[in-house]
């Protein structure tokens, strides 16, 4: 598939969808509760289905309920296959690596082409050094766990991925031991461990935060089945504000702050140094100055707003400057490097450096045909430019089903011109 895009302008209201990540989170401890709990307004998406099969593929019953998914955990966990399939997901098989070292059966973990791209090597030593045996060519998926977690302390690296560190906490009350937590180097998306600790919360886990993002002791405890309602997604709306600044012409973005830290928060904050007017109450909404100030941002803890950042240098008379980024290269592709080249597509000079990259305006912009190497966040962010600069094509639109699958509807109702067609074979 391939969508063809041109000049577009929005109005109206988009509803922004549920938050992936504490949909993930709230699934797995779900699982791990005994008894029954409802999670309210869900994203149901490709990634959190992968999530649901792997806790069902250790006991727990699921069921998609309309706006909610119920889960009820089982009396005893039992592996029922030997084998899952995380699809796409880095947070499915990083937290499951953690998860599946409590049950002492050998399963090998594995996805698509991309994730087996992605590294695994900080989780795998932490578990080894529990005493799980692990198995991964060159520390990336397939990887194959047996044993079951038996140590009291683990320290793990901080700097490729949060996505670890989640894990083991997600696994620790569970363990015979509880677990120490020592996260060593300089820890990225430190938001995300806030919003598992916040999470866990929800299901009855006490965490001892000795230090803050450095050192977290969890005791053996259990999970308490719960009701929890999944927040509006600050990756995706980040997005869509993008957009409201780009091409939107009185849209706004239903989307509510909530107790549950989410470090995408941010992107108001950003908005406003580049000189957008944004205004909160029902919703988001944003009118944007003819031109955006530019500006120096470092995103080491919110990698996932560099795609929409990256784009609001469209609009920009004066550079603007992103850092902190080098795990940015590990996502579902290289989304630096990506950035950089289908930007120039369009007419923008870019400067790309190992953790990030510099994006200026060229003298004029133009349509081009962009390259969104199957990665949800970067087709999304291109098919907006797309709306911008018009005459565009972008590939890989069914991408969005990993975590906004009504992107491309949404944005058609708010009246974006975006046509879909098969690619020739």
């Amino acid at each position: 598939m391939i969508a063809t895009v041109d000049k577009s302008v929005l109005g109206g209201i988009v509803v922004c969808p549920p938050s992936k990540s504490a949909t993930h989170r709230a699934i797995f401890m779900a699982a791990l509760a005994r008894g029954e709990s409802t999670i309210l307004r869900p994203l149901i998406s490709r990634d959190t289905l992968a999530t649901i099969n792997s806790c069902r593929n250790f006991g727990a019953e699921i069921e998609i309920e309309g706006n909610a998914v119920k889960v009820v955990g089982p009396e005893k966990f039992a592996v029922r296959i030997g084998n899952v399939n995380a699809e796409n997901s880095g947070t499915t098989i990083r937290i499951s690596a953690a998860v599946y070292s409590l049950f002492g059966r050998r399963v090998t973990l594995t996805g698509d082409a991309s994730l087996r791209g992605r590294p695994m090597q900080p989780i795998i030593h932490a578990l080894e050094s529990l005493g799980v045996k692990c198995t991964a060519e060159g520390g990336r998926p397939p990887i194959t766990i047996s044993g079951t977690m038996g140590g009291r302390k683990v320290s793990i690296e901080g700097s490729v991925s949060s996505q670890f560190i989640s894990g083991l906490m997600i696994a620790a009350p569970k363990s015979a031991n509880g677990l120490e937590i020592m996260i060593k180097g300089n820890l990225v998306s430190k938001p995300y461990i806030d919003m598992t600790v916040g999470m866990m919360g929800k299901f009855g886990v006490e965490v001892e935060e000795v230090k803050r993002h450095k050192r977290y002791r969890i005791a053996p405890q259990s999970y308490k089945p719960s009701s929890v309602t999944v927040p509006n997604d600050f990756s995706s709306a980040a997005l869509l504000l993008a957009a409201a600044v780009l091409v939107g012409k009185n849209l706004k973005v239903a989307a509510s702050y909530d107790d549950l830290p989410q470090g995408d928060k941010r992107i108001v904050d950003i908005l406003k140094k580049l000189g957008a007017d944004v205004k909160m109450n029902s919703g988001i909404s944003v009118r944007s100055a003819e031109e955006l100030k530019g500006g120096s941002f470092d995103l080491s803890d919110t990698p996932d707003l560099l795609p929409p950042l990256s784009i609001l240098a469209l609009k920009s008379r004066r550079p603007i400057e992103i850092y902190g980024v080098a795990h940015a290269r590990k996502k579902e592709t290289d989304r630096i490097a990506v950035l950089a080249n289908e930007l120039r597509k369009v007419g923008m000079k870019t400067d790309e450096r190992e953790d990030g990259l510099t994006i200026s305006r060229g003298p004029t912009l133009n349509g081009a045909h962009l390259d969104a190497k199957e990665d949800h966040r970067l087709f999304m962010a291109l098919c907006i430019a797309g709306m911008y600069v018009g005459n565009t094509t972008v590939t890989d639109p069914d991408s969005v089903d990993v975590s906004y699958p009504g992107f491309i509807s949404d944005m058609q109702r708010a009246g974006a011109k975006i046509r879909l067609a098969q690619t020739k074979t």
